[in-house]
């Protein structure tokens, strides 16, 4: 591990500390808290709309969310790891098998709908996995 990797690291590790990271993924509907900066106030503003890409890069890491808005789409992307981004709540789980969802960006209205998550996978844990 090199020393870029190591202070990579240490940065993510201390924003763990701070708050807890969802596991999330494209098609989930996503409220990104973040915090903006007016001169001397700061305040959380709340951005809600589809993932529709995800990045996984250590520090790196970062993902889009796609809203319409006064019917004009929005896309923003937040950098995982900033201390910017006070919280991520994940408010439904969507149903997709692409892991980038650009073809969203040319849709509107009902074909823009992505399904939901019936439930979630839960591993079934055998009699020989718990005994040992």
């Amino acid at each position: 591990m090199n020393i870029l990797d190591q202070i990579g690291q240490k940065e993510m590790n201390k924003v763990l500390a701070d708050r807890d990271i969802p596991e999330f993924g494209p098609g989930d509907t996503l409220r990104v808290d973040v915090k903006v900066v007016e001169g001397t106030r700061e305040r959380i503003q709340a951005f809600e709309g589809v993932c529709i890409a995800r990045k996984s890069a250590g520090v790196n890491s970062s993902f889009t969310v796609r809203k319409i808005s006064y019917g004009e789409g929005v896309e923003r992307i937040f950098p995982l790891f900033s201390p910017r981004v006070a919280g991520i709540t994940v408010m439904r789980r969507g149903r997709v098998r692409r892991a980038k969802l650009y073809y969203l960006r040319g849709r509107t209205g009902k074909a823009a709908r992505i399904a939901e998550k019936s439930r979630e996978r839960v591993s079934k844990v055998t009699k020989t996995e718990a005994s040992a």
